[in-house]
């Protein structure tokens, strides 16, 4: 309500009565969507800053401000020097005008989808817009009220269409006396009782009401603090910070909420799905029983055949039909059945393993959503030293990949860093990777180099190291490939020798991890 008319009205006298006399010194931005005016009288400084975005505008009157050093911009020369001769709110509307002694007028509109601000250097010049796009405010005025017009009101038409300026606070408070069942005649009494108090109000009230923060002029919802109705100024002064914070708290809540839940579903699916492919290995036939089955009728094998009937001796003697090829021999076969059968059981542990990850992973998320919910109840500083204690900070991907030259994931903050081609790996490991960085490259194959930055005091959590793994398998040429085996080592073991062509390097201590090809950021909306 600290933008509904009824607040303005209050606030225009408290103004004009601070800034008569003032003159602007400073118009500037510095953020998105924010208009910022310095004043003084020469001994006292005064802030002025509107929050001018279409989400919802706010009105700010901080006692000090320190503009940035760096990406602000100037705005309205011609307002700079201008004094005040009076604040005023336009009738029934939330327009507040600043009126200064030459006859220039500063509009803040204040309108909860378009605001905007609108500087006239003379009471017929054009007009300049803060929001160039909304071009009809070069044209707006006060809409005239008659004194008597709502007296003359129809006595059966809707009160609050007579009086349009009241807004949700006034309805709700309306509601606690009844109101809506309340016959034609008595709502009009309680409106105009409603109206009275707005106009001259006790005080003002922060409270809250369907979970969020207020300014009101009336007593309702959960009041937490009354402030003087003497003093609008600080009433602002005192519920600006207040609401910025609640909404900071609630913002980086939600989001907290949000990655964890999101995390405890991916680790589970994930986990989930390992579980069947593993299912599905240890009850199908293996790729060993097979060429076991093969080597021992090695006699009964024809050369060339496409196929042949044996005895299955590891299911109860039953008849069993293999396929082989025609073109090699069915000592290859089994070769090659064997090599499988040895991958198989590497997949198996490797499927094993992830399952538990995952599965710890999941549990890991949602003990962590039971201690956000325990913690104390908008204490930013709490939720933050949180936040950071577990590793919880807000991805800063976008702000990475605009200042480096490689693809950027950032996974349980850790940053992960994917070379473009076989130059960019070449800058990538000798120029941006430190010693103790972890690089990443799919065995044996051409590829991406991957590079995990080292965080002092955290070791690499092995969720981490296996999305980063899954990475160097996805950009390299085993993309395709069922499993893909990665290699991973510290950076200081990594080497370029000389001569080498871009990309190539050797490595001297290696570990091996095994996983499936994947992106696993790509659901978070990365390439």
């Amino acid at each position: 309500m600290h933008t509904n008319y009824y607040f303005l009205r209050q606030l225009a006298p408290a103004l004009t009565q601070q800034l008569v006399g003032y003159s602007v010194v400073t118009c500037f931005s510095q953020e998105k969507d924010e208009l910022v005016v310095g004043l003084t009288n020469g001994i006292q400084e005064f802030w002025l800053k509107a929050q001018l975005a279409a989400a919802g505008p706010m009105l700010a009157l901080p006692e000090s401000f320190h503009r940035a050093r760096q990406n602000s911009v100037d705005l309205l020369p011609e307002l700079l020097g201008q004094v005040v001769m009076e604040v005023a709110a336009w009738p029934n509307d939330r327009v507040l005008q600043l009126t200064f002694t030459n006859g220039a007028t500063l509009l803040f509109k204040l309108y909860s989808t378009q605001p905007n601000a609108v500087f006239r250097v003379a009471p017929e010049a054009e007009a300049e817009l803060f929001h160039q796009r909304y071009t009809a405010d070069a044209e707006l005025r006060p809409t005239p009220v008659a004194a008597d017009a709502l007296e003359k009101a129809p006595p059966a038409a809707n009160p609050l269409k007579a009086y349009p300026s009241l807004g949700d606070l006034a309805l709700a408070y309306l509601r606690t006396r009844d109101y809506d069942p309340a016959p034609i005649e008595t709502k009009w009494k309680l409106v105009r009782e409603v109206v009275r108090e707005l106009e001259q109000p006790a005080a003002f009230y922060i409270t809250l009401l369907d979970g969020r923060t207020r300014l009101s002029l009336l007593p309702v919802g959960e009041v937490e603090q009354p402030l003087p109705a003497a003093d609008p100024i600080g009433a602002l002064r005192r519920f600006v910070p207040l609401l910025l914070n609640r909404r900071a708290y609630e913002a980086e809540l939600r989001q907290l909420r949000q990655t964890l839940e999101k995390r405890a579903d991916e680790a589970a699916t994930s986990a989930q799905h390992a579980r069947r492919r593993l299912h599905a290995l240890e009850n199908t036939v293996g790729y060993r029983q097979t060429a076991d089955l093969i080597m021992a009728h090695l006699s009964q094998i024809p050369a060339g055949a496409a196929q042949v009937e044996v005895v299955d001796f590891y299911q109860d003697n039953q008849p069993r039909v293999i396929k082989l090829k025609p073109a090699e021999t069915p000592q290859r076969t089994a070769q090659n059945l064997y090599r499988k059968a040895k991958n198989q059981q590497l997949e198996i542990r490797e499927l094993s393993a992830r399952a538990e990850r995952r599965e710890s992973e999941a549990l890991w998320s949602l003990e962590r959503l039971e201690e956000l919910e325990a913690l104390p109840a908008g204490d930013l500083r709490a939720l933050r030293q949180w936040r950071k204690q577990h590793g919880l900070d807000p991805a800063t991907v976008a702000k990475a990949a605009q200042e480096l030259p490689f693809k950027v994931f950032e996974d349980s903050g850790f940053t992960i860093l994917v070379g473009r081609n076989a130059q960019n790996n070449d800058l990538l490991t000798q120029r941006y990777a430190h010693k103790d960085d972890l690089w990443l490259h799919a065995k044996d194959v051409t590829g991406s180099h991957v590079v995990i930055r080292h965080r002092s005091g955290h070791s690499v959590p092995e969720p981490v190291l296996e999305r980063a793994a899954q990475l160097a398998a996805w950009y390299s040429r085993r993309k395709n490939d069922s499993l893909c085996p990665v290699t991973y080592t510290p950076k200081k073991f990594v080497r370029k020798p000389k001569g080498a062509i871009a990309g190539q390097v050797v490595v001297e201590r290696e570990n091996v991890l095994l996983v499936v090809p994947a992106n696993p950021f790509e659901r978070n909306g990365v390439a």
